[in-house]
């Protein structure tokens, strides 16, 4: 797996978690002789937490940038941490086809924000900046693009991402390369053709591609229920018509979708074949700022979760968790500050990138 700098090794955090008890409080002592151990190590345990809790943070200021009026939109994925920052912690990450690639949807940042994406790129995404490394100010929030880490762009449209990632894992089937094909989107999109399209293409006999297929079910659809447009009782059943690997997961607990992750990654590693997994989550503060962007209290919060369950196994203190948050808190407002400072794309940039190599893309200039 590729070893990340600074970060500690995940083989050897998972081998750890094995060996690791839990630290009791003198109160759980009296009442029990028994220690459990720990689901996973207690250094991995904290850094999932952390970067839970850095893309929460983010989510949240990008929100209040929007209702502040210094962007124009915003839509992300705070209640999708517990998934998506394992989903990025374990990837092969860098660039060409020897290394995993990524098809990602707009709620993506938990991702980014494990692979290493500092919080100023978001902020400057969202506030169309010039200076923004995924788009240039030119798109929507949260759609990110880095290619030196695979990161394909996200795309407005819904659910394209899936028949677009078939190429990149067709040419690592075909090369035989080490990577793998990540593609991610959203319980309403799998009602597009594009969906289904990925599905009859992944699992050809004998044409198998090396793809993990995800489906965030957050059982909204905008404003439209998952109930009263789906027959089928998961997506992920779909994929059993086509003879593949399925798995259903709860998206709010990050253990759960740790340990689901790093078994579907090693399957697919070792089989080159795909992987249909639907995991189940909570949509925190509704679809966009279209809807309003504000916290929806009756679903429920897995960085909560989580934190409840860190408590109670002594992993980390109420301050702890406390001095945290105002981390990351004031890194986001100094990136801001930053941000408000610097200048939107030139109109005579709108034809930049078009072409390979940015050629001339201008058809008044042809």
């Amino acid at each position: 797996m590729h070893s990340r700098v600074g970060r500690p090794d995940i083989k050897q955090l998972a081998a750890k978690s094995k060996k690791q008890p839990v630290v009791i409080s003198k109160a759980t002592k009296k009442n029990s002789k028994t220690r459990q151990s720990l689901p996973l190590s207690k250094d991995l345990l904290l850094q999932l937490h952390r970067f839970m809790v850095k893309s929460r943070v983010l989510e949240e200021r990008l929100i209040k940038i929007y209702k502040s009026g210094e962007s124009y939109f915003w839509i992300g994925g705070p209640g999708e941490e517990g998934f998506g920052v394992p989903l990025g912690l374990l990837a092969n990450k860098g660039q060409g086809i020897e290394h995993d690639w990524f098809h990602l949807h707009y709620r993506c940042t938990p991702t980014l924000i494990a692979m290493g994406m500092p919080m100023i790129d978001s902020i400057r995404t969202t506030m169309n900046r010039a200076t923004d490394p995924s788009t240039g100010g030119r798109n929507f929030s949260n759609h990110y693009c880095y290619p030196e880490w695979n990161i394909a762009p996200v795309t407005s449209p819904i659910e394209v991402q899936y028949p677009i990632a078939l190429g990149t894992a067709w040419v690592q089937r075909r090369e035989k390369a080490k990577g793998i094909t990540v593609v991610s989107g959203g319980d309403a999109g799998t009602a597009e053709g594009d969906f289904a399209s990925c599905l009859v293409w992944a699992t050809r006999k004998g044409s198998e591609l090396p793809m993990l297929l995800t489906v965030q079910n957050n059982k909204w659809g905008i404003s439209t229920h998952f109930d009263s447009q789906h027959g089928e009782k998961f997506i992920a059943d779909r994929g059993k018509a086509f003879g593949m690997r399925t798995n259903v997961i709860n998206g709010n607990d990050v253990v759960e979708c740790y340990k689901a992750l790093q078994s579907e990654y090693e399957y697919i590693r070792k089989h080159r074949k795909p992987v249909l997994l639907e995991v189940l989550v909570s949509r925190l503060y509704g679809h966009s700022s279209a809807s309003g962007a504000n916290l929806a209290t009756q679903e429920e919060c897995c960085l909560k979760s989580f934190e409840q369950k860190l408590l109670k196994w002594d992993v980390i203190s109420e301050k702890e968790i406390q001095v945290l948050y105002e981390e990351y808190s004031q890194e986001s407002i100094q990136a801001l500050e930053k941000v408000r400072q610097e200048v939107a794309p030139q109109s005579d940039t709108i034809w930049d990138h078009v072409y390979v190599n940015n050629e001339n893309a201008d058809w008044r200039k042809f």
